[in-house]
């Protein structure tokens, strides 16, 4: 199983990202998605995550109103959408991908991506 996320990079307050994670060697169908990121010096934190049919999602009180998760199962792939960027954001994104419905809690997913750096300058 290969998650690959994609689309980190540097951007202003202010400004948007789109992250993508596009998996593999798993029916992604099957699989709920979530977003996780991890800041210098602190620990991972749950973004948001999605449903097997996207049907279902779920953020962070911190995210609501920015962050949009989505996903597209013809192209296996995962999506945030970060908008309204600030400098507390900045993080390594990770996707996860979890067999049964989803979870705030990252034990609960059985395979990670590599991550994508997001830094959001002031």
């Amino acid at each position: 199983v290969q998650l690959q996320a994609s689309g980190g990079g540097l951007v202003q307050a202010g400004g948007s990202l789109r992250l993508s994670c596009a998996a593999s060697g798993l029916t992604f169908s099957r699989y709920a998605m979530g977003w996780f990121r991890q800041a210098p010096g602190k620990e991972r934190e749950f973004v948001a995550d999605i449903s097997w049919s996207g049907g279902r999602t779920y953020y962070a009180d911190s995210m609501k109103g920015r962050f949009t998760i989505s996903r597209d199962n013809a192209r296996n792939t995962v999506y945030l959408q970060m908008n309204s960027l600030k400098p507390e954001d900045t993080a390594v994104y990770y996707c996860a991908a979890d067999r049964n419905s989803g979870s705030y809690y990252s034990s609960e997913y059985d395979y990670w991506g590599q991550g994508t750096l997001v830094t959001v300058s002031s």
